[in-house]
């Protein structure tokens, strides 16, 4: 029951909460961006309107939304809301909510919506304690987590699950909670203004995260404000000014997300190998920078560039895997944040270098054909002499004993002609070595030909 006494708690904790709070909506109108997720005629804005929600989970990058959409279910819903805690929750504690919802819904018809924030802190013990009650539909469940919930959520809690997944927001929809946060009697009430400059730099530093904006547009105001307090009204003199150094100063280092266990270290990472292998050096430098920023094992980035040396360059370049070595070895040894410079050279000399995957190609369809194909002898001349009755086996030639140092001769199996695994592109070393040995055989076959 609402008394005047919990509407005073209510509006003491509003005053001293943070801006990102005060400015939380409370409506769906109010909400900003995700339109793909919440937006007209998603069908998770129509659940919500028609109070008809079933299980959720959001699922996206911090301050994109998750909790506000909780708390606007938590307002135009008809059904008890209750919170718990996937940090402090026990076991315990989620099936004495679950008894309370049971009892709601048989003695009176209620719904309860459950939520719990950062499920994927829930064990499986814990997750497994919520299946029944989910399936039943005696608690409708809103879960929300920053990390894939396809990796850290129970399979089946997710089958009985809807996810939506929110992303990180556009330049637009910060650029707009900038702004209502300045107007609005919730926020700094219009005692503040922030010029072009300000406003992008705000925007910029946020990557994506709305949070993280109006944190950083708080603690400007504080250094903007002579007394270091946002005035009950505006000022006499005019909304005090928020400059670019002071919203540097409120956030001296931007941090871009990066996880090295989850989705963005998978993410960054592929981007970084797929950068040097469309030969993109700068590119390649910036998603070097995201990993080295966010604490990634430089040994764990020497080991991309190295794989990516054979796998991507291969011969086509054959010194790349002693730079890619080379570079690995020296983030064993040096480590950060010297090692930076190492691994910059070795990503900028493979994005640089000329590409050939005819390593990969052929040695995965040589695997290919001794695991699949029929079991294939191995030639007489080629076979070991160490035995009696080798004499039978036919003659070796011996390509030393010839003047070019090769001799036409088979290599391969029966049933396997010239050219079934190796395909040589037609760039840098590779190509250069292919045209330069069949010169020298005279316009004869080249290495491929058997």
């Amino acid at each position: 029951m609402d008394t005047l006494f919990s509407q005073r708690e209510r509006e003491a904790k509003a005053r001293f909460a943070p801006l990102a709070a005060r400015m939380r909506p409370h409506t769906l109108e109010e909400f900003v961006g995700q339109t793909q997720a919440v937006g007209p005629g998603s069908w998770l804005r129509r659940a919500i309107e028609h109070d008809a929600l079933s299980s959720v989970i959001l699922y996206g990058p911090a301050g994109t939304g998750k909790t506000t959409l909780a708390r606007i279910v938590a307002n135009v819903t008809r059904a008890e809301f209750v919170e718990v805690s996937a940090i402090t929750g026990t076991v315990k504690d989620l099936r004495r909510e679950v008894d309370a919802a049971e009892h709601r819904l048989l003695s009176d018809g209620r719904r309860t919506i459950l939520f719990v924030d950062e499920i994927h802190r829930f064990n499986r013990s814990q997750q497994d304690a919520l299946l029944h009650a989910v399936e039943d539909r005696v608690v409708v469940l809103v879960g929300a987590t920053t990390e894939n919930p396809y990796f850290e959520v129970n399979s089946a809690l997710l089958s009985r699950s809807r996810v939506v997944e929110l992303t990180a927001l556009d330049d637009g929809a910060v650029g707009e909670l900038v702004d209502r946060a300045l107007a609005s009697d919730r926020g700094l009430r219009g005692c503040f203004a922030l010029d072009d400059e300000a406003r992008a730099a705000v925007v910029s530093l946020a990557g994506g995260d709305g949070r993280a904006a109006l944190t950083t547009l708080e603690l400007a105001a504080q250094l903007a404000s002579p007394d270091g307090t946002v005035p009950a009204s505006v000022p006499e003199e005019g909304p005090y000014a928020i400059t670019v150094a002071e919203v540097e100063e409120a956030n001296p280092r931007r941090g871009l997300p990066y996880d090295k266990g989850g989705d963005m270290h998978y993410d960054v990472v592929s981007a970084f190998i797929k950068s040097m292998r469309g030969s993109d050096p700068d590119a390649a430098l910036y998603w070097l920078a995201r990993m080295i920023d966010g604490g990634e094992d430089p040994r764990f980035i020497a080991r991309r560039i190295l794989i990516c040396a054979s796998e991507d360059v291969g011969n086509a370049d054959p010194q790349a895997i002693l730079v890619a070595e080379a570079a690995f070895k020296a983030a064993e040894v040096i480590g950060y944040p010297e090692c930076r410079i190492n691994l910059a050279q070795a990503a900028t000399y493979l994005a640089l270098a000329p590409k050939s995957n005819a390593c990969e190609a052929g040695i995965d369809a040589a695997l290919s054909e001794v695991r699949r194909g029929p079991r294939r002898e191995v030639p007489n001349h080629l076979r070991d002499r160490h035995r009696p009755g080798s004499d039978s086996y036919g003659p070796y030639l011996y390509p030393h004993a010839f003047p070019a140092g090769w001799v036409p001769q088979r290599y391969l199996p029966e049933g396997l002609s010239a050219g079934a695994f190796w395909h040589p592109s037609e760039r840098g070393w590779e190509a250069w070595r292919r045209e330069a040995v069949a010169r020298d055989r005279g316009g004869g076959p080249a290495p491929s030909d058997g």
